[in-house]
């Protein structure tokens, strides 16, 4: 009779210490993912102050040249006429668009790996650039050139883009191989198009589009930063909001579900940021290749994370864009090259390798 009684209690025993052992599980878990979050932050932090170095180099380095002292008394106004006009209204534009361009193509880099799964899957690949480049292209070929509705055009083209590479590439469910696959040949066609236009257009517009198609810094003004702040701000805090869910959507669609997670409207979210964040910086810089390539995979190496993270891939886009432009200012002073062409190189380097080693771990 006494049986039945010590098993409930020895099962009732079993069910604490698993439940327990869950605890403990849990609770280490926890711990591993706060310090690997601690130090994916301060490494972020580290890299971003590399990348205002170098910016306060791109300051002082020029026909007229001034010491980072010169420079940092000048950014807290205690410089002279010469030196406020040289750094502040000539140089400072471009730097500020090179690191805040730079945050908003890793942002947006990190966004469509982490969706897709693969460290191909950035916007550039995929076609979205493409779009984007193709709406401004229509605007300053018919209309002309002004900031306003080329920015306008850049992200309609490019959400028109993302949304039909997505319907494409969408069959019994989402799947990231399938989407890049999609991209690159939308991306293909999209260039075609792209070369069309610019010889059907005048000569005079056709050089403009294409040195612009070429993604150059050398004629940002503080006006297009601003109007590219508004826009990448706003859209760089919602990814941030979307983190947690976007890390969960690696998980699959059935474990983010279980997880609560409303897939379908979280990633048309997270597409929508990502493409976002890449078309304003091709409607004001033209289609900058391969900085939101390199930059999540190596903000993640850097961190040590298991996936990509927003931080890092911001921090890494900010030093990997400033630092380009300050080669394409410097490397044959005093012609000064498009900083599309130096990430290109880079990035070229960079795809390479990256082929290589997911060769080998294949």
């Amino acid at each position: 009779m006494t049986a039945p009684v010590d098993d409930a209690a020895r099962t009732d025993a079993d069910v604490r210490s698993v439940a327990a052992g869950r605890r403990v599980v849990t609770l280490q878990t926890a711990l591993f993912s706060r310090r690997i979050g601690v130090r994916a932050s301060v490494v972020a932090i580290a890299i971003l102050a590399v990348a205002l170095i170098v910016g306060l180099v791109a300051l002082g380095v020029g026909e007229s040249s001034f010491s980072i002292s010169e420079v940092i008394s000048t950014l807290l106004g205690f410089g002279d006429s010469r030196a406020e006009l040289v750094i502040l209204d000539w140089r400072m534009p471009r730097v500020a668009a090179g690191i805040l361009f730079g945050i908003a193509l890793g942002i947006g880099g990190a966004i469509f790996q982490s969706l897709t799964r693969n460290p191909l899957g950035s916007p550039d690949v995929i076609g979205f650039d493409a779009g984007a480049y193709t709406g401004a292209l229509l605007v300053i070929t018919t209309i002309g050139v002004s900031t306003a509705t080329t920015a306008l055009a850049a992200i309609v083209g490019g959400m028109a883009t993302a949304l039909v590479v997505y319907l494409l590439a969408f069959q019994r469910g989402f799947h990231g191989f399938r989407l890049i696959i999609v991209g690159i040949g939308v991306a293909s066609m999209l260039g075609s198009l792209n070369s069309w236009i610019i010889l059907n257009t005048d000569l005079n517009i056709a050089l403009l589009a294409s040195a612009w198609g070429a993604g150059s810094l050398n004629l940002i003004t503080a006006e297009q930063v601003g109007i590219a702040a508004c826009f990448i701000v706003p859209l760089a805090v919602v990814a941030a909001a979307l983190a947690d869910r976007m890390h969960m959507l690696e998980l699959g669609d059935d474990a983010s579900a279980a997880l609560g997670i409303r897939t379908g409207p979280v990633r048309i979210a997270l597409i929508v940021v990502g493409v976002g964040l890449t078309a304003v910086v091709t409607a004001m810089a033209g289609p900058i290749a391969f900085i939101a390539l390199a930059a999540p995979q190596i903000g993640r190496r850097l961190t040590g994370s298991a996936s990509v993270t927003l931080t890092g891939s911001a921090a890494v886009g900010a030093l990997l864009l400033v630092s380009s432009d300050l080669l394409a200012q410097r490397l044959f002073a005093p012609t000064q090259l498009p900083v599309g062409i130096i990430t290109v190189c880079l990035g070229g380097i960079y795809l390479i390798w990256l082929l290589i080693h997911e060769a080998r771990r294949r």
